[in-house]
Formats: structure tokens, sequence, C-alpha cells
């Protein structure tokens, strides 16, 4: 129990310190957009700069060049139409429903994004209910809106997370759910456990959420780098996070099948040799290696030469169904994982022992 509560407590504070740039980017940027759209553009009351900042920024990874474009149209067109309708039927409860409504069924006939519908909609509520006699037109919150979006931009390219970091955190998560898979899945073979065959399905099944994850990171990553002058250095290094992008997408889904045949294949009357487990934990211990002469900012020339190891080997003889759909699977692992080290496709199936026919069924390499 305390160890899972330490390892909590400590994957809750590696994420602030992931995300400790991106609060300071909101802080002083919502600040600054305050000050300068009363000091300088002379608004009163600048709701939507701070806010716009907030919304660029974010405290989460994502997109900021779209929603900067998003956020000014969306705000725009939701003061447009909450000022219209507001001069001319007044406000309360049912004028603050139909204008929600009105600018958000708008926004979605334009533009079917969350943030544009969602801003468009937010947007109609303040001019509806909290801002129309302030002395501030429609013209001075849209000036808001940019201004906000401008410094949220600055914020990021003059305040900037390591894109580096981003990448190698959530890789590291990929990398290592699917090293977990396979480790566990030679476990089980070795030690003959349905049990812990079971485990290895259930850890694999939830992978995808890592996935998705690395992807948002690495668009995010991609972008600071295109925005921050600070980090235009870090390209050629960026640049190996994304050819191992859909290679190492493409391993989690082979070792999925891999957990699940090893499942059946301990219920055969042929459980799978120790041998094949000893090759599952080689390419498990190939993807640390990858993680980390990544996160080092190094080729990974040992993470190539460990899976060319196994991709040369043999196959263990007098195997069943599943067992031969084990080894198929773990030779797309080995040829997704070395396309994920920079190697061409067809280079790396090149490289895998050839199968007999019988043997081949069910592989895709």
């Amino acid at each position: 129990m305390r160890t899972r509560l330490s390892d909590h407590v400590k994957e809750r504070l590696g994420t602030f310190g992931l995300m400790t740039p991106s609060i300071a980017q909101c802080a002083i940027g919502a600040a600054l957009a305050w000050i300068i759209a009363i000091e300088l553009l002379g608004h009163p009351h600048p709701l939507f700069a701070p806010i716009s900042v907030l919304i660029c920024v974010g405290v989460g990874l994502g997109q900021r060049l779209r929603r900067v474009a998003e956020l000014v149209i969306g705000v725009s067109l939701g003061v447009g139409i909450g000022d219209l309708l507001v001069s001319w039927i007044g406000s309360g409860a049912w004028q603050l429903a139909l204008v929600v409504a009105l600018a958000m069924t708008v926004a979605v006939l334009l533009n079917s994004g969350a943030l544009f519908v969602a801003q468009a909609g937010s947007s109609a509520v303040l001019v509806a209910a909290l801002v129309p006699g302030d002395g501030g037109g429609g013209l001075d919150r849209m000036v808001d809106a940019l201004t906000g979006g401008v410094i949220g931009i600055l914020a990021v390219a003059l305040l900037p997370a390591s894109p580096f970091t981003i990448a190698a955190k959530h890789l590291s998560g990929v990398l290592d759910a699917l090293s977990t898979v396979l480790e566990r899945a030679a476990e089980a073979i070795e030690k003959r456990d349905v049990d812990l065959a079971a485990e290895a399905l259930e850890q694999a099944r939830t992978t995808q959420d890592a996935v998705h994850e690395y992807e948002q990171a690495l668009e995010t990553a991609k972008e600071i780098t295109l925005i921050s002058p600070l980090h235009w250095h870090r390209k050629a290094s960026l640049a190996r996070y994304e050819t191992a992008a859909v290679p190492v997408d493409l391993a989690l889904r082979n070792a999925r099948v891999l957990a699940r045949r090893t499942l059946a294949a301990l219920g055969e009357a042929s459980p799978p040799p120790p041998a094949l487990a000893e090759a599952l934990r080689e390419v498990s211990e190939a993807a640390l290696l990858l993680q980390l002469e990544l996160g080092a900012g190094r080729e990974p020339t040992l993470a190539r030469q460990a899976l060319l190891a196994v991709a040369a080997r043999e196959r263990p003889e007098g195997l069943g169904f599943s067992a031969h759909v084990i080894i198929a699977q773990l030779r797309s692992v080995v040829v997704d994982l070395l396309q994920a080290t920079g190697m061409e496709h067809e280079a790396a199936t090149d490289t895998l022992t050839p199968l007999d026919e019988a043997s081949n069924e069910g592989s895709r390499s």
C-alpha cells in the first residue's frame, strides 16, 4: 500500500515538474495581457485578454497555434452575436439562453471543433450576463482576445517547456508499457502460469492511452520547436521521436495479440518452450535500451543490435499453433522496434530468419 502511494506521489510530482512551465506561462501571460489591455489599449475591464492567454497556453498538451485562430474567431462570433441580440432584447435568463443557443448553433455550422464552439458560447455568456454595461464594445473585446492570444504565443516562445523532455517522458511511458507486457508474458511462459498470462493481456489492453498521450505530446513538442527560438536546435533530436511514433504504436498492437496468444498457448497440450520466453525478454530489454538511448539524445545503436540478434535467431522446434502465432507477433514487434531505431521497413524485415510456410501462418512480417 505504501509503495503504491509512493509511486502515485512520484507520478504526481513528475507531472507537476513537466507542467510547471505551462503554469508559469499562464500566470505571467495573464497578468501581462491584463496590464497591456488596460494601460496601452485603455479597456477598463478586459476580461477576454487574460482568458485568451489561459485558453491559448492551457495547462495541458495541444496545438496552440490552432487554438489562437479558433479562440479569436470564436470570441468574435460569440461577442458579435451577443452584443447584437442584447442590444435588441436586453438581458435576462431567457435572453441568455437564446444568445448562447444561437452563438453555438452558428459555431457548429461553421466549425465543429470543440474549442471553437465552446468559446463562442462562453463569450456570448460573458457578453449577455457579465459585461453588457461596462462601456466596452464588441470590437474592444475582440481586440482583447487577440491581445491575449498573441501574449500566449509569446509566453510559449519565451518561457517554453523543453520539447525534448515532453517527448522523452511520454515515449518512456509507451516503451515501459511494451516492455512490461513482454516481460510478464515471458514470465508466464517460464512458470506455465495462466494467471500471469492473463495479467500480461490485461496490461496490454490498457496501453493505447499511453500511445495517444505520446502522439499529443509529440505534436506539442514539435510546436514548441517551431515557436521558440530557444529550442530550434532540438529539431534533430526530436526527429528521432517522430520516427519512433508509428512503429511503437504498431509494436504495442502486436504485443496485445502476442499476450492474447500467450494465454491461449498455456492451455494447449504443447505449451511454449522456455527458449521463447528468453526471446520475449530480450525484446523487452531492447525496448528499454531504445528508451534510454533516445532519452540520452543518442543514435539507438545498442537497441538496434539487440533487436538484430533476436531477429537472426532460429525458431524453437516442436511448437503448437498458438506458439507459432506468438513467434509471428514477436517478429512483428522486432520489425516495428527496428523501424523505431531508424531502419526502413524492408531492411528491418530482411533481418528476420526465414520461416517455412507452415510456421509463417499468422505472421505479417
